[in-house]
């Protein structure tokens, strides 16, 4: 991995000395995430033990992840980088150091080992898709639906497919704004094979395919942008079943005993993570990685999973999730890593999303207005 001089210098400087200088660092810190139970969770794992060992530094949340690859081209592009410290999922993380957007980084000087020592890169393994990226947790992307809407005497919903089915399964759906997943559930449920997907939505013909296939319920999705929505959306019962990540519907089933059931067939799987802005100043570069060392490290990544249940990304992290912070249950069994729930998943594919995403969003968004 080549990081420039600037990189290495500043790295030698924060690592080596960072307590000895902690005068050197901002007091302040604006860090980016999601909002809602999983910015809660990031919260009360990282941030608030953070602050109570570093008196008199302050840390602001900006809910705006959904849109942090247009907004740091803007504020690159205008000089002015307002973040320190953004959650992304990995596909953008991808863009974001391809564009020199976000600080490329090693991740054995910066970050912890694991309890006995295993390198960070070895612990966080195959995760680690970026030189920019600092992975936090496995979640997904699945569906919820309400059970007290399923029609008399059906089955309840065991396939992805039951999605497209208006008939057996009538209501609204809710999905999000955008291609990822969308495209693939399509194509899935118009027959193409999985180990197929990404070759067919590589065509012209496969795009109009899983368009055409989406257009069959077209009229009756509620299209969201937030993750917050479709927990919200199923509350209220304005649509039968929709998409969210796995851990928002945790919190309506689980914390908010809402008639809500996981459907976790075709579950997508993802990576979420940190990436650090380039062109950060030195006091708050110096303060991002303390933070960054700290938020990072096998204990502090196995302790948000008691607050949401999302798989910590750290091989070391595992074996010391325990029970959900308030509620008392083992929170492995409501991972989406638990081999219960992953029968038969997607793999959602970071490189290929990457090189697509502003090309496939363009189409999708097009196709929305028709």
């Amino acid at each position: 991995m080549k990081l420039t001089k600037t990189l290495l210098a500043t790295t030698a400087l924060t690592v080596a000395g960072a307590s000895a200088h902690a005068q050197d660092m901002a007091d302040s810190m604006t860090l980016v995430s999601w909002g809602g139970a999983y910015q809660e969770s990031q919260h009360k794992a990282y941030v608030e033990p953070y602050l109570a060992m570093n008196s008199g530094v302050t840390a602001t949340w900006d809910e705006s992840s959904a849109e942090a690859v247009a907004k740091l081209r803007a504020m690159n592009e205008a000089g002015n980088i307002t973040w320190d410290l953004v959650d992304v999922v990995a596909s953008d993380a991808m863009r974001l150091c391809d564009e020199g957007l976000a600080m490329e980084i090693d991740h054995d000087e910066l970050l912890a080992p694991a309890p006995d020592g295993t390198p960070a890169s070895e612990d966080f393994g195959d995760l680690i898709v970026s030189d920019c990226f600092i992975p936090q947790i496995v979640y997904s992307t699945t569906f919820g639906y309400r059970t007290d809407l399923v029609p008399a005497g059906t089955e309840p919903p065991s396939s992805v497919c039951d999605v497209f089915d208006l008939e057996t399964y009538p209501g609204k759906r809710s999905l999000q704004k955008r291609p990822i997943d969308n495209m693939e559930w399509a194509l899935y449920c118009d027959g193409v094979e999985k180990d197929d997907i990404y070759d067919v939505l590589s065509t012209d013909e496969g795009v109009d395919r899983a368009l055409a296939k989406l257009g069959t319920i077209k009229d009756q999705v509620v299209w969201w942008s937030a993750g917050a929505e479709t927990p919200q959306l199923l509350a209220d019962g304005e649509v039968f079943m929709g998409s969210t990540f796995n851990g928002r519907l945790f919190s309506a089933i689980a914390e908010q005993d809402q008639p809500i059931e996981m459907l976790w067939d075709m579950q997508s799987f993802d990576l979420d993570g940190w990436i650090i802005p380039t062109g950060l100043p030195e006091d708050r570069l110096a303060r991002v990685l303390d933070f960054l060392r700290f938020a990072t490290d096998t204990q502090r990544l196995a302790d948000q999973a008691k607050y949401i249940s999302y798989g910590p990304a750290r091989a070391s992290s595992a074996p010391l999730v325990g029970q959900h912070a308030t509620l008392g249950i083992d929170m492995a069994p409501h991972m989406p890593t638990d081999p219960a729930n992953a029968g038969n998943i997607h793999i959602y594919d970071y490189e290929w999303w990457a090189d697509n995403r502003d090309d496939l969003d363009a189409k999708f968004q097009a196709w929305l207005v028709q």
